[in-house]
């Protein structure tokens, strides 16, 4: 089986006091002077959308109507630890109009379906609320 590129996100980024991230079609443009949590709240940003997309693919699978209203509040916190730095990761889902159960199964279906939680997971503690 031979995987098929969907879509590739392209960034310049530069650092210190006038850092900035830049992406090629010019949609991201943003400043990252230094010191800013930017990474985490770019990396936030990004594992949420994701995030929401597998909520939906999930919610299509169980032939589950998503209503308006979907979000998702990412908190990403960098850790040092004796001189070891590290992520933890806290998603607060809010998912109004379907059950409590169904939403909790669709919130737990989507880390398997979203590539960014498959990347951190095992990597970094995720803690994921119903909100």
């Amino acid at each position: 089986m031979t995987a098929k590129l969907l879509l590739s996100g392209k960034t310049h980024n530069t650092n210190g006091r006038d850092g900035a991230a830049v992406s090629n079609d010019g949609k991201l443009d943003i400043k990252l002077p230094q010191p800013h949590p930017a990474a985490e709240q770019l990396f936030g940003a990004a594992w949420s959308a994701c995030y929401m997309g597998a909520i939906e693919v999930a919610a299509t699978q169980k032939n589950i109507k998503l209503p308006a209203g979907l979000s998702v509040d990412a908190e990403i916190n960098l850790n040092v630890d004796d001189g070891s730095y590290f992520l933890t990761a806290r998603l607060n889902v809010s998912v109004p109009g379907i059950e409590p159960s169904v939403a909790r199964e669709l919130i737990d279906a989507a880390h398997g379906i979203c590539p960014y939680s498959k990347a951190v997971h095992g990597n970094i503690a995720i803690e994921t609320n119903l909100v």
